[in-house]
């Protein structure tokens, strides 16, 4: 390593390069912060994160960044194009196109954040219990895994909502009812390969209980797999949901949802192109950044790549 770049004696970043870490507390910074270093080498996955952290910037100041409000209507200045007033258009209803796409960044976010903090405990959960006990409890939960996998995720979705009433929760809830089976299996897999592994031997005869093995010991290795196929099955999510609020089926008029946004504008694409175009971009960049950050981070957390 050259001069320029080995660090400084004493310095946070000798602190966070150590090969031998002091504490568990710094070996854990010491990981994320090489991961930092790996991820960062990578454009496309920096480029990713940005366009992540500008959707939760944007939602957290909607209030701030939105021109208008997303609800009022203005008959007078409906279906104008893109100008220096209105910077994105207006609709049918003559309600500024910009401030619903901000607006509606908010309702996205809200549905992958809950989709996430579902999916994510109930796929650990039931492919770690699947994959650590294993005989008849693997079989069982496994097969009602198959069940949910065996049907197309937003024919189930379709279902689900169709038998409840059109609502962002209810969609969020279909959503989640079909989404985590592949994280299920995913967790089953890696504690298949780590129950028998002698560092859970050892806690085993020390006295831990089965649950305490699984919660502090067997999940927390299935994170990172857990957290890559979560930020690339976002962009899945998104479509879901916009498919939703296209089909009348998620958030409900006047909410400013991109799917439904493209659902009442489709009408103009011909002549008012703008009108179902800019939520349609909106969708386009935001999958485009889970994509990108996704394959960011399973360059960095897979094993088999180090």
């Amino acid at each position: 390593m050259s001069a320029s770049h080995t660090p400084e004696p004493g310095s946070l970043r000798a602190w966070l390069l150590s090969d031998s870490p002091a504490s568990a507390w710094q070996a854990r910074a010491v990981r994320l912060y090489i991961g930092w270093l790996a991820f960062r080498r990578n454009p496309l996955a920096v480029a990713g994160l940005l366009i992540v952290t500008g959707l939760v910037l944007v939602a957290a100041l909607a209030p701030v960044l939105a021109s208008y409000s997303p609800i009022d209507q203005d008959l007078q200045a409906r279906l104008q194009p893109p100008s220096a007033t209105h910077w994105l258009g207006t609709d049918e209803l003559g309600r500024d196109i910009y401030s619903r796409v901000i607006w509606g960044s908010r309702i996205t976010l809200y549905i992958i954040a809950l989709v996430a903090v579902i999916v994510v405990p109930v796929g650990l959960v039931m492919g770690t219990v699947a994959g650590y006990y294993g005989g008849l409890v693997d079989k069982v939960l496994m097969r009602i895994t198959d069940v949910f996998m065996a049907f197309p995720r937003l024919i189930l979705a379709l279902a689900f909502v169709a038998v409840l009433e059109p609502s962002v929760e209810n969609a969020v809830l279909a959503i989640t009812l079909t989404s985590w089976p592949p994280y299920a299996r995913i967790a089953r897999a890696e504690t298949i390969t780590v129950r028998h592994s002698e560092f859970i031997l050892a806690v085993r005869l020390q006295g831990a209980s089965s649950w305490r093995i699984l919660r502090s010991h067997v999940m927390p290795m299935c994170i990172s797999s857990v957290v890559v196929r979560l930020t690339l099955d976002m962009a899945g999510v998104i479509l879901i949901a916009a498919g939703l609020g296209f089909l009348g089926l998620g958030a409900q008029p006047p909410t400013p949802e991109w799917g439904l946004m493209i659902s009442a504008g489709r009408q103009y694409i011909l002549d008012q192109w703008w009108v179902p175009t800019m939520p349609g971009i909106a969708i386009f960049v935001v999958s485009l950044g889970f994509n990108l950050l996704g394959d960011g981070l399973r360059d960095v957390l897979d094993p088999k790549n180090g």
